[in-house]
């Protein structure tokens, strides 16, 4: 018989026995843990333990409210996840002309390198039908010179195909509210610069007028504020300053920006961060007990 396995996650303000008091539950009911990584971030405790309830002497319904209850007693979140409900959450790209970031994602999709599905690619441009279309990948658009209806728009297509996540691969327009609040804490954007420096637009040209050395991108939450949302990645490039013109800031940007906008997502998908008091952190061990459960029968 396959092994029935399981993550618990825990977080909430850091205390003593937290450990101790869901290990006892669970050893208790049968259940074994297999795997346990933990950390204490500003006041902050995560953690993630893998679990086999094959044998378990209560039902996953009650094996989730007992731990339910041990949350609410102690202040803090926990939530089950079993192995089965991980396998895949449903992408939606926004686009408008730029086709490197959607190509990067694409890429990464078939190489199964996503934990996750493109289920559809929205534009505001028909412009990148063909790319969309050629990986098998549903294309729809509709214009955005009335912003509302554009918005009401993505916001019925979304909720069409479901969207788990919606990942702006260079859509040049600003979301507002309506798009994001029902979107909270699951929209990634690329944004050509390292942030907080260079904000809005034409960052790549302000880098070079102002004669920087290193720029860069930035993968980030969307939040109402324009470009402010918790940073996800960062990575940089070098400016050769007096040789390299604009384009060549812009191309080298472009080479980078699909790789560090993917690799958000992966981190996402993965459940491998979690945003505390406005910052991204990194939740311990989640890489390891992915893997782990991938490699278990």
């Amino acid at each position: 018989m396959s092994r029935i396995l399981a993550i618990v996650h825990v977080q909430g303000r850091d205390q003593k026995g937290v450990v101790a008091r869901i290990s006892t539950y669970l050893a208790e009911r049968s259940i074994n843990i297999e795997d346990i990584e933990q950390r204490v971030v500003q006041g902050q405790f995560l953690m993630d333990m893998l679990i086999d309830i094959t044998e378990a002497t209560v039902t996953l319904d009650e094996l989730v409210t007992g731990l339910l209850t041990i949350g609410r007693e102690i202040g803090m979140e926990i939530r089950v996840t079993l192995h089965s409900e991980r396998q895949r959450q449903r992408v939606a790209v926004l686009v408008s002309k730029e086709p490197h970031c959607l190509d990067q994602l694409i890429a990464d999709w078939r190489a199964g390198d996503l934990r996750g599905d493109l289920v559809c690619v929205l534009s505001n441009h028909e412009t990148l039908r063909p790319v969309a279309e050629a990986a098998g990948i549903p294309f729809e658009w509709h214009p955005s010179d009335d912003k509302a209806a554009h918005e009401a728009f993505l916001l019925e297509r979304l909720g069409h195909y479901r969207a788990d996540l919606v990942v702006l691969a260079r859509y040049m327009q600003i979301l507002t509210g309506a798009v994001v609040q029902p979107y909270a804490g699951r929209i990634i954007n690329i944004h050509p610069s390292l942030l907080p420096y260079f904000p809005g637009a034409n960052p790549y040209r302000r880098a070079w007028e102002d004669g920087v050395r290193v720029t860069g991108c930035t993968a980030h939450f969307v939040t109402e504020e324009l470009d402010a949302g918790p940073i996800i990645l960062q990575d940089v490039f070098h400016i050769d300053v007096g040789v390299d013109t604009v384009e060549d800031v812009r191309r080298k940007g472009r080479a980078l920006e699909g790789v560090v906008l993917s690799r958000a997502v992966q981190l996402y998908l993965n459940g491998e961060i979690v945003v505390l008091d406005g910052k991204v952190v990194f939740k311990p061990g989640m890489r390891t007990l992915l893997r782990d459960l991938r490699g278990r029968p």
